[in-house]
């Protein structure tokens, strides 16, 4: 099996990466280690959904102390199939840091606009056409109280006709394939070489007739985009190690749910939209999905939490602080076949979730909640500001219970070689015709939900390689 350019992975960063290259008339292959599935199949956030589009079932743990709970998504279209699409470009002041640090060329809020843009006509971003959710509203009504600054964040979301979320599967993966590219999903690349001017990719295939079929790949050109913990891993077992995996960074979120006198957990209600941004960069806060599953799985710890939801769920929301905290290593771990992932905290860090988890209390007391339950084991219910008060200063660290959902930074660019792994538009250290286009080549957090930064900068990294013949 042979192309031009072989993309390997399809979520926001490879999907935009594929179009264009398969739009600009080169030969493309798109590979993808999950399942090519429909987006309204399973349901959303069910859990046929976490068994067969996730990675893991959704389980995979950055081992620390504390550890970090982490997602990945593994099908066609990757994260943006699974996640709820919450859409921001990224802050001025990030693309700043990013460019003094590890001077990276080229970027800038004003250089991105038109990738932003570029991306945003082909996967449409809304604003809820009406109210917001009851459970969005509360933050809203809190931070309000308070004089915070909140927002409506607008989502990859197309409202009319019922709604449907603008995944890649149903944006740029149609326009892809529209364009004459090739997809095969359900195939693995476990190692990349470089073999006679080309790059060889040792691949399985798993088909309905075989469990597994070895399979060789070529490609003169090659764009990794398997995610910011697969990407480094796949780059190390190749013998591609300088600056790879040794930078991984989350947004981390500590969770607590929420209990009113009243119902807000509406079933059909839209998803919430509403961000509290008064204390960014250091730690933002929204309400996560909050249906009866999702509720008693945040209350787990606590006794008797599963009479306690199916008796007042319809009064409950889940609500998160999200920091930029932990720091992590990514390495291949023989026998296993997937990466080792060990992160750790600084005193500094465990002081910020502390104050967080404050801050969020504060917010949902403001408006209205008459109990708060963390999520973090031995954590007290949570009635009043004089309750609050009482939590520790820090973070314990053996207590977290830290999740996230947003992971990069494990590969970043930029012409620091002392930190980057790749140049400013991701083409590999040492590795010609290797580029990376995913979230691993974001420098650092983004204090925002991060893909639409994904996409943008695959966008003006694919779009500059193309122009320039990709040399």
């Amino acid at each position: 099996m042979a192309a031009e350019v072989v993309v390997i992975g399809s979520g926001p960063g490879g999907a935009v990466t594929a179009m264009l290259c398969a739009e600009a008339g080169k030969s493309v292959l798109l590979v993808e280690e999950g399942k090519n599935l429909p987006l309204q199949w399973p349901a959303h956030f069910s859990s046929d959904e976490i068994l067969h589009k996730y990675r893991n079932a959704g389980v995979s743990i950055a081992v620390g102390s504390p550890h970090i709970a982490y997602v990945e998504g593994r099908c066609v279209g990757g994260g943006s199939e699974i996640n709820r699409g919450l859409y921001h470009r990224t802050p001025a002041y990030v693309l700043d840091q990013w460019r003094t640090e590890f001077n990276v060329r080229d970027l800038s809020l004003d250089i991105l606009v038109p990738h932003f843009t570029a991306c945003e006509e082909i996967a449409r971003v809304e604003y809820l056409p009406g109210e917001a959710s009851l459970l969005s509203m509360r933050l809203y009504e809190g931070a309000s109280n308070l004089g915070w600054r909140v927002v409506e964040a607008p989502r990859l979301y197309r409202y009319a006709g019922g709604g449907s979320k603008q995944s890649m599967s149903e944006t740029f993966v149609p326009r892809f394939l529209e364009a004459g590219g090739r997809l095969i999903a359900d195939t693995s690349v476990r190692r990349l070489s470089r073999t006679g001017g080309k790059w060889r990719m040792e691949a399985k295939h798993a088909s309905p007739e075989a469990s597994s079929q070895a399979i060789e790949i070529f490609a003169d050109k090659v764009f990794l985009a398997c995610g910011a913990v697969q990407t480094p891993a796949l780059l190390r077992r190749s013998g591609l190690r300088k600056n790879i995996g040794n930078s991984l960074r989350f947004h981390p979120m500590l969770k607590v749910v929420a209990e009113f006198d009243d119902d807000i957990n509406v079933p059909g209600d839209f998803d919430p939209v509403h961000q509290v941004k008064e204390f960014e960069p250091h730690f933002g806060m929204g309400c996560s999905i909050s249906n009866r599953p999702m509720l008693a799985l945040a209350m787990a710890t606590r006794a008797d939490s599963f009479a306690l939801v199916e008796h007042r769920w319809r009064r409950m929301g889940i609500y998160y602080v999200q920091t930029t905290g932990g720091c992590a290593l990514v390495r291949n771990a023989a026998p296993f076949r997937d990466p080792f992932v060990r992160v750790w905290h600084s005193d500094y860090q465990l002081r910020e979730y502390a104050d967080g988890m404050k801050r969020l209390a504060e917010v949902l007391l403001a408006a209205g909640a008459t109990a708060i339950y963390p999520t973090a084991p031995g954590y007290p219910v949570l009635r009043s500001m004089a309750d609050v008060r009482k939590l520790p200063e820090t973070l314990p660290r053996g207590s977290g219970n830290l999740t996230s959902v947003h992971i990069f930074s494990s590969c970043p660019m930029g012409e620091n070689e002392a930190l980057c792994a790749t140049d400013s538009f991701g083409r590999v250290h040492g590795a010609d015709g290797l580029y990376i286009s995913d979230a691993s080549l974001l420098c650092g957090p983004t204090a925002v939900n991060p893909q639409g930064t994904v996409m943008a900068i695959a966008h003006r990294n694919a779009t500059r390689a193309i122009e320039n013949g990709f040399h």
